[in-house]
């Protein structure tokens, strides 16, 4: 078993702005592991907020005894053996866990998403990121978008309204917002629920503190629209957390540690009957066919993230009538 790895910087069509923070690209760590002739790839999106970096990924690659990946994989063994090695670095975590389901399909010749129990035929649209930007930005962005079914903006400042006033007055397509914990004020936060949902919002990612629970459940209660815990929902263990606060939670491989412990939590989250969606950060089309192999069992996807970027060295996920098709390549399906 041999372990490689590649620095890359993945850059954004634009520049990228949330509630707190801006970007204009974000650092990759393309994985490869290769076993008996067959090659599995995974990838590291990581995005800085998450205080995981180049430097970061490199140290904890050096740590990574390749030897521990036995052949069958015994991933729940594998994922606790990286823990050990630090309890955070999800993102490069899940680069060596998509490498390695990417690997086990081509050497069972089956593709990742039928060994995981996924229905192609259940893919449900995937949302199109559309950033906090100048009206004439937005609009450049929603006709981008042309293609999607849905747009997801980005809110969280004073100018939430008038972005979305922009959007209305090019689009009428449906709506999910993410307002990146930027609410504060909850009588206002309810009102604007109100507001969204006569602009045709479909659901709300995170609109308080992930620390403040109560704030978030209490919104929840109230919301004419599915509330969805974004940063307060990373790992396994904050599931049950989640329960009673939120409608649902977005699921991103980035911060689940890969693909073996958010097929958990999609499973734990069904029990405790929480809506489901599978997100994503900007990545290459390794990390967003990672995702798509679990896309069908969620309600909600949010997989654009080879869409917003001008550097992806890999092929397009193929893509009609704002859905993604999978294809049957044995493992992740990734095309070079």
């Amino acid at each position: 078993m041999e372990l490689t790895y590649q620095p890359f910087e993945l850059q954004l069509k634009h520049a990228f702005t949330i509630a707190k923070f801006s970007r204009t690209s974000t650092p990759v760590m393309l994985v490869q592991v290769k076993y008996e002739g067959f090659t599995g790839y995974g990838e590291a999106s990581m995005v800085p907020y998450m205080g995981e970096s180049h430097s970061s990924a490199t140290e904890f690659l050096n740590q990574v005894d390749p030897l521990q990946f036995k052949y069958p994989f015994d991933m729940a063994h594998i994922v606790a053996y990286l823990d050990s090695i630090a309890p955070s670095n999800p993102a490069v975590k899940a680069a060596i866990d998509i490498a390695l389901h990417d690997l086990d399909g081509k050497i069972k010749q089956q593709p990742c998403w039928q060994l995981l129990g996924s229905d192609p035929n259940l893919m449900p649209v995937t949302s199109f990121t559309i950033g906090i930007d100048t009206p004439e930005m937005v609009i450049k962005k929603v006709k981008e978008a042309e293609g999607f079914k849905v747009i997801k903006v980005k809110l969280g400042r004073d100018t939430d309204k008038e972005l979305i006033g922009t959007i209305r007055s090019v689009t009428d397509v449906p709506l999910y917002v993410d307002a990146n914990q930027g609410w504060t004020d909850l009588q206002q936060s309810l009102d604007m629920t109100y507001w969204l949902q006569e602009q045709g919002v479909h659901l709300i990612e995170q609109p308080m503190l992930k620390t403040d629970p109560d704030s978030n459940a209490w919104l929840t209660e109230r919301s004419p629209i599915p509330i969805i815990g974004d940063e307060a929902v990373q790992r396994f263990e904050d599931i049950d957390k989640a329960h009673g606060v939120y409608t649902g939670i977005n699921i991103k491989l980035m911060k689940s540690a890969g693909i073996y412990e958010a097929s958990r939590m999609i499973k734990r989250a069904r029990e405790l009957n929480l809506k489901i969606m599978i997100g994503c950060m900007t990545e290459t089309s390794c990390a967003a066919l990672a995702g798509l192999a679990l896309a069908p069992q969620s309600d909600w996807v949010d997989l654009d993230g080879p869409f917003l970027v001008s550097n992806n060295p890999y092929r397009m996920p193929e893509f009609a009538n704002g859905r993604y098709i999978l294809n049957n390549d044995a493992g992740l399906g990734l095309r070079l």
